[in-house]
């Protein structure tokens, strides 16, 4: 069998992730890329004689070097191991994605274009002329449809004939006499170094005319260095005589006309453009009155829904984990032995799993939200509100939303950001989003002590952390993090029916990340908490007589002034520093959890809670210091210690603070 690398390359939102999920399926990994902190999403699927290797690139309008997205995916398109590039593009925003089409000609890429979404661009009444679009491009064009798989036969097809006779897609560009002339002469000096031919010439003359870093780099390492960055100072002089421009805009400018011949060639469009029902349903969504209220709206109904079809089955997992503990007491005589296996695994690893079927249904919703065109509407949305009123660039919402899935990859979305100071300033924020890993504290909590208010007291949390990042933001942005940042502008997808496999695939991704974390850390932290709680021998296990109970009630006194100065809390605030998750797979230990006691957990926090510090506890456990795996992710972004000992501090002071001031004025206002 031959194999195939191809790589997809694309616009964000112009369904590349979903022709990649619907082509490899379940055979598909993330990592990221050699030497590189960017995830990497991998593929592998037989199409005939073939068997594909499929990388998903990141999505990027450019190919510039001004992110490590954009770096990445360059870099992959010249490597001499990748086939075929299939250039996704969304068929009803066609002018502004084929911005990135022309800069992989310009590399000589071999492509084959997927034009996805022709069936929007039809409803605004936009006929693209696919065969005569082939023919100006100088590579094959083929409709697909990443939603029901449409076009894909032909589309693999196509890329298998690619792969047999590739092309050099360069050789379609036409930039204008004057522009190409000059280009002509900086490739001649070019290539006089071979070098520097790994790609076309005329991608380095543009790179080095667009004072590309890493090209001029590249290019000072060559014999030719000083020739060649003397021809580019004279041609960038004489752009800038004829065109009044630098040689940037000049490049930019062409690129534009190319485009804007080949749309005025190959697609018809009407002389006014038709309103869409997204633009419709953007008048409310977006609708700065309405916009921050229809969020709110939304996330109380994804968590009302998540906690009220949840919760039976919920039940049921912790009915089966207490038969499990009952089973196996049954068999094993030894005391110590049945309580390490009823007690510390299956009451503590246990106690977390009950929640799975939460963790599933938010990473559903969310990920149906992300799918179908909402979250960006709400970074969108809240813009607004952290530029004007925070300073910081609304492009920081972008990191705090990917945080309500998990802290690790929205700290990685950082480095979209090209202000480095709001970059690390947004990294100190996203600790305060309520990742999945809290939703089995307020699932417990809100189970013990408020029952009736599920969805409104889960809804609250969350809109507590982004209330205090806000805050925090406030104030950091006028103390560690001077300066007032650039507006920024987001492209807003398409509103579209999510794809199921798309959101089933991406909701396995999250789950099979929790389920891992269950069979390892949590585990972990289960085994050691039940060696603390049982020792030394002959204490009763989990009392405060137990190594566990010493070490809570040295640090209880600290946590007195929040409402929950006892030794139980403490050690599980302690535990959820490994991962948030522990805070429960604690109290699930402490209480024991065998079957004949399955409302042991609830029975052990209204013993040790009021519904006040119960409030308190798990706003505590929102704001404090991260897992360990988001304090890793900080330290391998910034390559220091310094900002994770920032965020450390910053997370537990405003912790504190916060949690002192819900227990003090509620006990004020009589709530106590």
């Amino acid at each position: 069998m031959k194999e195939l690398i191809v790589g997809l390359a694309g616009n964000p939102n112009v369904g590349k992730t979903t022709v990649f999920n619907q082509l490899t399926g379940m055979h598909q990994h993330v990592g990221n890329w050699p030497g590189k902190t960017v995830e990497r999403a991998e593929g592998r699927f037989k199409h005939g004689d073939y068997e594909y290797d499929m990388v998903d690139l990141p999505g990027n309008y450019a190919l510039s070097a001004h992110s490590m997205e954009e770096i990445v995916s360059r870099d992959f398109i010249v490597d001499d191991d990748s086939d075929v590039i299939i250039n996704v593009v969304d068929a009803a925003n066609l002018e502004r994605n084929l911005y990135l089409t022309v800069q992989m000609m310009e590399l000589g890429a071999n492509l084959v274009m997927a034009l996805n979404m022709n069936d929007f661009a039809k409803k605004k009444d936009h006929i693209i002329d696919i065969d005569l679009m082939s023919e100006l491009l100088g590579f094959p064009v083929i409709e697909v449809n990443a939603k029901n798989k449409g076009g894909f036969e032909e589309l693999l097809t196509t890329v298998e004939k690619a792969a047999a006779n590739p092309i050099d897609s360069s050789l379609k560009l036409s930039y204008g006499d004057e522009l190409k002339e000059h280009l002509g002469e900086l490739q001649e000096v070019i290539e006089q170094d071979e070098g520097l031919l790994d790609v076309p010439s005329i991608w380095t003359a543009i790179k080095l005319l667009e004072k590309d870093s890493i090209v001029i780099q590249k290019v000072q390492q060559s014999r030719m260095s000083s020739k060649i960055m003397r021809e580019v100072d004279k041609v960038a002089k004489h752009l800038g005589d004829v065109y009044d421009e630098g040689a940037e805009e000049v490049v930019a400018n062409a690129r534009y006309a190319f485009i804007s011949g080949l749309m005025k060639e190959s697609v018809q469009r009407p002389a006014v453009e038709k309103e869409t029902v997204t633009d419709k349903i953007d008048k409310i969504v977006t609708n700065r009155l309405l916009a921050p209220f229809i969020f709110i709206g939304i996330m109380f109904l994804m968590f009302h829904l998540t906690y009220t079809i949840g919760a039976p089955f919920q039940d049921m997992i912790d009915q089966g984990f207490g038969m499990l503990a009952d089973f196996m007491a049954g068999y094993i005589a030894n005391e110590y032995l049945r309580s390490f296996i009823c007690d510390g695994i299956i009451g503590g690893v246990g106690g977390v799993l009950t929640f799975l079927p939460i963790i599933i249904l938010m990473f559903l919703f969310l990920s149906i939200l992300e799918d179908c065109g909402y979250l960006a509407r709400a970074a969108f949305t809240l813009d607004i509100i952290m530029h004007k009123l925070v300073g910081l660039h609304g492009k920081a919402f972008i990191p705090m939303i990917l945080g309500f899935g998990c802290g690790v990859p929205a700290i990685m979305a950082t480095r979209t950001m090209e202000n480095e100071s709001d970059r690390l300033l947004a990294m100190m924020l996203v600790p305060f989003m309520s990742c999945t890993a809290r939703a089995p504290i307020y699932a417990v909590f809100v189970g013990a002590f408020f029952t009736q208010y599920q969805g409104v007291m889960v809804t609250l949390m969350y809109v507590i952390g982004i209330i205090v990042a806000l805050l925090v933001a406030a104030i950091l942005k006028r103390t560690l993090f001077k300066g007032m940042s650039a507006p920024f502008v987001m492209e807003l997808p398409t509103y579209k029916v999510p794809s199921l496999k798309g959101v089933l695939l991406h909701t396995w991704e999250k789950v099979k990340g929790f389920l891992r974390k269950a069979g390892t850390i949590i585990l972990v932290c289960s085994v050691v908490l039940w060696i603390l709680s049982s020792f030394p021998l002959g204490v009763e296990y989990g009392s405060e007589h137990s190594v566990l109970g010493m070490i809570g009630n040295v640090i209880a006194p600290i946590f007195a002034p929040l409402g929950f100065g006892t030794w139980q809390a403490a050690v599980a605030i302690i535990a959820g520093l490994a991962a948030k998750e522990v805070v429960v797979a604690t109290f699930g230990t402490l209480a024991g959890m065998e079957g004949d006691d399955e409302d042991g957990l609830t029975s052990l926090l209204q013993d040790t809670f009021t519904p006040l510090s119960a409030f308190s506890f798990m706003v505590f456990a929102l704001l404090y210091i991260p897992c360990f795996a988001a304090i890793g992710a900080i330290k391998q972004e910034t390559n220091s210690y310094k900002w994770p000992l920032v965020m450390c501090t910053i997370t537990l002071v405003t912790a504190y603070i916060v949690s002192f001031l819900i227990f003090q004025i509620g006990g004020l206002a009589g709530f106590g």
